[in-house]
């Protein structure tokens, strides 16, 4: 495999642009390179997601996750590259289906918390959200694959769903309209 990267304060962005992957340089704050940030920065999340003690199920599925990320960063920095597939899009709902059916059914919002890895799998979740809100910013703008969308929108769901799977205790919403 070739070198990526040589050379990392290249300082060609001094002047407050970067260089997509087809070479193209851009404005640091276009669209584009929020959507990249954010999705480089779910990455890390779930990395640092991962150094907690979890069951090898998911530590192998979130593994995948951060691969099919980093294809999701590739799409964005490459405009009219494809590299999601359908299959990884199944792989996230198989799993939604797997672990979901473990789970009681929901009454009320929960609360973000529990245990470390269940805050972790909160925080992942909300920074999905934002990075998929960002995403379909930019497709108002300029294209942006389906399967794209569609990955980061299951992938918050299944980051809801593990954090429910990992929690050791639920603590609920207490609903001050239904107090009474």
């Amino acid at each position: 495999m070739a070198n990526r990267l040589s050379v990392i304060a290249t300082r060609t962005g001094d002047d407050g642009t970067t260089a997509l992957g087809d070479g193209t340089r851009i404005n640091k704050h276009a669209r584009r390179v929020q959507a990249m940030g954010d999705v480089d920065e779910l990455n890390s999340m779930i990395g640092l997601w991962r150094t907690e003690p979890l069951p090898e199920e998911i530590n192998t599925l979130l593994g995948q996750v951060q691969n099919d990320l980093f294809s999701v960063g590739a799409e964005l920095c490459i405009p009219g590259y494809a590299a999601i597939k359908t299959e990884q899009i199944a792989r996230l709902d198989q799993a939604l289906k797997k672990f979901n059916a473990m789970l009681a059914p929901l009454k009320e919002f929960v609360l973000p918390g529990g245990t470390r890895a269940t805050a972790l799998a909160h925080v992942a979740r909300t920074v999905c959200r934002r990075a998929e809100r960002n995403v379909i910013a930019l497709s108002e703008h300029e294209a942006v694959s389906d399967p794209v969308k569609q990955y980061l929108n299951r992938l918050s769901d299944l980051c809801f769903v593990l954090a429910r799977t990992l929690n050791e205790k639920e603590e609920m919403w207490r609903n001050p309209g239904k107090e009474g």
